[in-house]
Parts: structure tokens; C-alpha cells; sequence
């Protein structure tokens, strides 16, 4: 598989199979995150790996009740633990940094033919209390993963011209 290709197989999956993410798939999609950068290589990131049924149906009451992330085997937390960098152009680093890390983690996971859904729909404090986060520090995303009950459908992307121009805004 190409990168061209995991880019155009990733989408988000929302109804996964009663099937167990091997260790040796989750260890390589763990490291893909691993090996992302980040602002001034400072890798201010923990990614918190929950397989607990329980903790998953929580994880996913959390979240507004978007039932299918319990659904899912694995539950990857995205958590910065340094929010407050703010890199010179204005925009804080943690967001980009672990926004890219776990872009490498759905990449990966496209490769070994399995599933996420990127979820930014979540209440930050009840995350936090049910996995025993600090208050310093932000969790991200979640990151449900697993093997997907059905196949992508391809949405519609807007062309190049229309999101592309050179030397200026326009």
C-alpha cells in the first residue's frame, strides 16, 4: 500500500466488529505516533490506550453518547501534556503536534486494514476524570479503533482548484 492509497482508504468508521486489535498492529500504530514530529521535537504527548469495556461505554457517554466508540475494541486518547506552547506564529503547538500524531495513527491503521474515527465531540473534564488526566493538561482527540463492520463510502472533496492558490490568498 502506498501512502496515496491509506490517504484515499482513511475514513472515519462508525460500526466496528466484535474482533480484537492484535498487539503487534496496535504496537506499530502506537509507534507511527511515536515517530510524528513536533514543535521543537518537545513530543509533549501521552497516548492513553483503553481496552476496558466499561471504561470505553464512559469514554463514550463523554462524548455526547456517540455509542459506536464503545463499540470499538480500542479507544486511543490523544492528551498534550504541555497546552500552553504557543509557537511564534500565534498558533498553539499542541494542537498541531498531536493533530499530527494521530493523523500518523489513522494512516497506519489503514495499512492494517483497520478503522478509526477522529472525535473532537467530547466533554474535556468527564474524559479527564475518567482517566485520571491533570487538569494541566488537554486532551486532544479519541481515537476508536478497530476492525470496520462496513466498508467507506467516498465523500465528495472539494477540487484543488478550489482549495489551492499560489503566491497569495485569493
Amino acid at each position: 500500500m502506498t501512502v496515496k492509497d491509506a490517504i484515499r482508504g482513511r475514513c472515519s468508521v462508525r460500526s466496528y466488529l466484535d474482533k480484537p486489535v492484535e498487539e503487534e498492529k496496535l504496537t506499530l500504530i502506537l509507534e507511527a505516533a511515536r515517530l510524528a514530529p513536533s514543535a521543537k521535537n518537545e513530543q509533549n504527548w501521552k497516548f492513553i490506550v483503553v481496552r476496558d469495556k466499561k471504561t470505553r461505554e464512559r469514554l463514550a457517554e463523554a462524548a455526547a453518547n456517540q455509542e459506536f466508540i464503545a463499540e470499538a475494541p480500542v479507544v486511543i486518547v490523544a492528551v498534550s501534556t504541555e497546552p500552553s506552547h504557543i509557537m511564534r506564529c500565534g498558533v498553539p503547538a499542541y494542537a498541531v503536534d498531536v493533530a499530527i500524531a494521530v493523523d500518523h495513527m489513522t494512516l497506519q491503521a489503514v495499512e492494517l486494514g483497520l478503522g478509526t474515527c477522529w472525535i473532537g465531540a467530547f466533554y474535556q473534564s468527564k474524559i479527564k476524570e475518567i482517566l485520571e488526566i491533570p487538569d494541566r493538561c488537554k486532551v486532544v482527540a479519541l481515537l476508536p479503533l478497530g476492525y470496520p463492520a462496513c466498508s467507506c463510502v467516498e465523500k465528495y472533496r472539494n477540487s484543488l482548484k478550489e482549495s489551492v492558490t499560489y503566491e497569495k490568498f485569493s
